[in-house]
């Protein structure tokens, strides 16, 4: 279950490895197997040959009944060392009669002659059975069950008749030793094969993971947000692995582009409604409006002519007329109308920001590249850039700092207020200009709706970014002629 579970990072070059070291034992035992009997068979194949001479020479002797000449024949391999094989000793040399007693031995002390063998050594009752078949005229190879010895019986012939048997005992100790010796060699060669390709298949089978486990990871850190495409990191090959992760990536990016496209018209379905909403809102408040600024202008016209009653009534003029140009603001189809932007509107506005400064003691700077006029609604930019900069102060902490730069980019306006207060994350900034969207504890969550408002009424485009220790508005209006 463990090993089921691991990962692929782990688990092929696991079995590379293990493949390749069952591999390289398997070969090894293979070839010491067939190295060792192919050895065997041709040492019991020459000793074979030997014995089938020593047995032809023995005929002539043992049917004079001559023990001697008999005796020097079978000695002979063991005065001659050098004929014999340095693989396989023969230990002694025994040559039975027909009634299979010892004739004679290169051992007389161990083996005398006439002697039932098996009587000496047990182990030639295995050797007496397999002689038992008078008529087999093959060379038998006898191994008893301890395995220490390996018989070779030659039987003698005369005319057709086995007048006795060669039997040639041979120590299965050197090819034990010799075995040994194979299996050491291979054991040491395996390991400095192993040394070197268990290194090379564990790295060929994590180059062989790494695609799949990029491509599990991205699809299991895939949240209800989808990631950017410059976030995906996928192998990209022209294998089947690289086509994957391509179709993968490429997936991703569409699946991307379809949520933000949903959520745009999203966004504009709701923007629209409560715009739609507050138009006829808006179209109510104009109503008694107008009536009151006409009440006023015919008052200044035909009424009392004191001082102090013009007075009050210009400044509820005024009151009036900023309330007027405000809701005009909120409706998409109303073209505000006043004088042009200028620099006097960027010294106003700082006056006004002063307040709020000092009792934040906020380090606010401005950076403002033009000293003409710009042709679009004073009013409305003044609105825009107020509620901006707003915004920002109540957003930094205290001894914070807020920035604002105007620039003239080609044909528009650009209006970017900065600030190193509190990180907005991406998903509250999709929602950050509904109405009654509120950042912080206070406000009533309108400015930055009026702001959307104001900049769609004039053509032109807010876009925010937030990160840590930092957060831009960067307002687009495009330049036009005041009517």
């Amino acid at each position: 279950m463990f090993f089921k579970d691991l990962s692929l990072r782990y688990k092929i070059p696991l079995r590379i490895a293990a493949l390749a070291t069952g591999t390289a034992f398997l070969l090894a035992s293979t070839l010491v197997y067939r190295d060792s009997k192919d050895l065997r068979n041709n040492l019991i194949e020459n000793a074979e040959k030997m014995g089938r001479v020593i047995a032809g020479m023995l005929v002539e002797p043992m049917l004079h009944d001559d023990v001697w000449r008999v005796f020097e024949i079978i000695s002979t391999p063991f005065k001659y060392p050098e004929t014999n094989s340095k693989d396989l000793n023969d230990e002694y040399i025994l040559v039975l009669n027909a009634s299979n007693t010892v004739y004679a031995s290169t051992k007389p002390e161990l083996f005398p002659m006439q002697k039932d063998p098996a009587s000496i050594d047990p182990r030639y009752a295995d050797v007496l059975k397999a002689l038992a078949d008078e008529s087999s005229s093959l060379t038998r190879i006898v191994e008893p069950r301890q395995y220490e010895n390996i018989f070779l019986l030659i039987p003698i012939h005369s005319d057709g008749h086995r007048i006795g048997t060669l039997v040639m005992s041979y120590s299965n100790f050197p090819f034990i030793e010799h075995f040994l010796t194979l299996t050491r060699d291979a054991a040491i060669i395996t390991l400095l094969v192993l040394a070197f390709l268990l290194p090379l298949g564990v790295y060929w089978g994590h180059k062989m993971a790494v695609p799949l486990v990029q491509l599990s990871d991205v699809m299991r850190n895939i949240t209800p947000t989808l990631p950017e495409s410059d976030e995906i990191k996928i192998y990209e090959s022209g294998d089947e692995i690289g086509q994957l992760g391509k179709a993968f990536k490429r997936m991703l990016v569409e699946l991307k582009e379809k949520e933000q496209l949903q959520q745009h018209v999203i966004a504009s379905d709701r923007l629209a409604a409560i715009g739609r909403l507050t138009a006829g809102i808006a179209h109510e408040i104009n109503n008694p409006l107008g009536g009151m600024l006409n009440a006023i202008s015919t008052f200044k016209k035909h009424g009392v002519q004191d001082p102090f009653t013009l007075k009050t009534f210009s400044i509820l003029e005024r009151g009036l007329i900023q309330i007027k140009e405000t809701v005009a603001a909120l409706l998409v189809e109303a073209k505000a109308r006043s004088r042009p932007f200028d620099h006097n509107d960027i010294e106003d506005i700082c006056t006004l920001m002063q307040s709020g400064v000092q009792a934040k003691l906020v380090n606010f700077t401005r950076d403002c590249e033009f000293v003409d006029t710009q042709s679009i609604p004073s009013t409305l930019a003044r609105q825009v850039i107020i509620n901006l900069l707003l915004n920002a102060i109540h957003a930094t902490q205290q001894y914070g700092h807020v920035n604002l730069r105007i620039r003239r980019e080609g044909d528009a306006l650009m209006i970017v207020v900065s600030n190193d207060g509190s990180y907005i994350p991406p998903e509250k900034i999709a929602y950050l200009f509904e109405p009654f969207t509120s950042l912080g504890e206070n406000g009533s969550g309108l400015g930055l709706w009026v702001v959307y408002q104001i900049v769609q009424q004039l053509g032109g485009s807010i876009n925010v970014h937030s990160e840590l220790n930092e957060t831009m508005f960067t307002v687009q209006i495009p330049l036009q002629e005041t009517t």
